[in-house]
């Protein structure tokens, strides 16, 4: 794996020829000569930023950002109306005069891609182009260009790079809805919290669409009516990052919901042909790289760690979820997980989950991101004490295939029907998950 340093700059006096030689100076001269060297010195003293006192350099892009360059994330935007996005942002920041007005404009352009991105998605507005509006590459993409314009940003006032940690921060939770979940006040309405991804392996086919992430969009703020009544969906969408989950994204997100809602589950693509409800998640990171080509490999860090179980469990009614026909895929209680058991030395699968003393190396869902969010949001929920009363896990879409044939085009017929079956399916899931709480 390469990690790339962000480059620095040094600017310094460009050369010029000596000038002339000139003849001595009288004493009176002389006099002028030194005041007036003084006053340069001192005018140089109070308009000159010393070193120590510069702002630093912007940063590179990250690796994630740099494949904006490609032509598929290009037609993309283009093919939705979302490659004004950025620009957008980059004539706001330019205006910015403070850090604060930057802030402001960060947070009111990362709610507004949100807001686009649902309302595009469920039908409103204009569609900006001829791409399916299912599809969540657009504010995938929009977003990358977004943070790389906040990231490379060079102020005349200057940034520090708290400030602009800060900013990132703002856009990122802004632009992925977490913090526009919001449920009407009262009672007769269940609630119910979803999460979705970014498209990921996008060095594998960067053409790539996550229908979790898709689901999020066509879902957020919508109502399903169940057997028990309506139930409210909110919705929001994480990255495919080690380090972000390692500083507590999940965490800060969800925290404020879940003593609120009434069910949850997180979501994200899974295997080929088939959902799954991930009966039991594991403690363990194996060590994919994630979008910025970064990978992690050891136990899930969480806050105190000396309580740390090795695996959590679902709570979301699985067998009838399973038992109910909720789409044209089919759906799976899967138990099976990789163990190190007690005494022993070397990882062992278990299809019917872990045995007791167990060591984690990987849950019903793998070792990657997606088991990563199951662990962390079935683990807050038991820390909050929520455990016999909220239902909540994760669920596994197929994964989203393209129609046969298309190695090249950015997207075809059975690559949306498929997106839009799997919403479809999802929506189905959460109405029996919503009915068998």
């Amino acid at each position: 794996m390469a990690w790339t340093t962000p480059g620095t700059r040094y600017c310094g006096p460009s050369g010029t020829d000596p000038p002339p030689r000139r003849k001595a100076p009288t004493p009176l001269n002389s006099i002028r000569v030194r005041l007036g060297v003084l006053g340069l010195a001192l005018l140089t003293g109070f308009t000159t930023p010393t070193a120590a006192s510069a702002a630093p350099a912007a940063p590179s892009p990250t690796v994630e950002e740099q494949r904006l360059g490609r032509a598929a994330p290009q037609e993309i935007l283009r093919r939705s109306g979302f490659d004004t996005v950025a620009p957008r942002l980059a004539r706001a920041l330019e205006a910015a005069r403070t850090h604060g007005e930057a802030r402001r404009a960060v947070t009111r352009e990362g709610a507004r891609l949100w807001q686009r991105a649902v309302d595009r998605a469920q039908g409103r507005g204009p569609a900006g182009g001829d791409l399916s509006r299912d599809d969540d590459r657009p504010l995938y993409w929009a977003r990358l260009g977004m943070t790389r314009e906040v990231r490379t940003w060079e102020p005349e006032f200057g940034l520090t790079d708290g400030q602009r940690a800060a900013l990132l921060d703002e856009l990122e939770r802004s632009s992925r809805g977490q913090d526009a979940i919001r449920y009407p006040h009262g009672t007769g309405l269940k609630r119910i919290l979803l999460t979705g991804f970014d498209p990921f392996t996008l060095d594998r086919d960067i053409r790539i669409s996550n229908p979790s992430g898709a689901t999020a969009l066509a879902l957020d703020g919508t109502v399903i009516e169940t057997a028990d009544g309506p139930a409210r969906i909110e919705t929001a969408v994480f990255p495919v990052r080690w380090q972000d989950f390692t500083e507590g994204t999940v965490e800060r997100a969800l925290r404020p919901y879940l003593p609120k809602v009434d069910l949850f589950t997180t979501v994200s693509q899974g295997r080929v042909g088939r959902f799954d409800i991930e009966r039991t998640n594991g403690a363990w990171r194996g060590g994919f790289g994630d979008n910025d080509n970064i990978g992690r490999t050891g136990t899930v860090p969480v806050s105190d760690p000396a309580t740390q179980p090795q695996w959590t469990t679902t709570t979301l009614p699985y067998a009838a979820i399973v038992a109910a026909d909720t789409g044209r895929f089919p759906v799976y209680d899967n138990t099976s997980v990789t163990e190190i058991p007690a005494g022993a030395t070397e990882p062992v699968v278990r299809p019917d989950g872990p045995t007791p003393g167990s060591t984690a190396r990987a849950g019903g869902g793998g070792d990657y991101l997606s088991n990563e969010i199951a662990y962390r949001a079935t683990l807050l929920r038991d820390r909050l004490g929520l455990r016999g009363t909220l239902p909540g896990g994760h669920v596994h879409t197929p994964v989203l295939q393209f129609g046969a044939g298309n190695t090249t085009e950015v997207t075809d017929a059975e690559f949306v029907r498929n997106r839009l079956d799997i919403i479809a399916q999802v929506r189905a899931i959460l109405r029996v998950a919503a009915e068998g709480s």
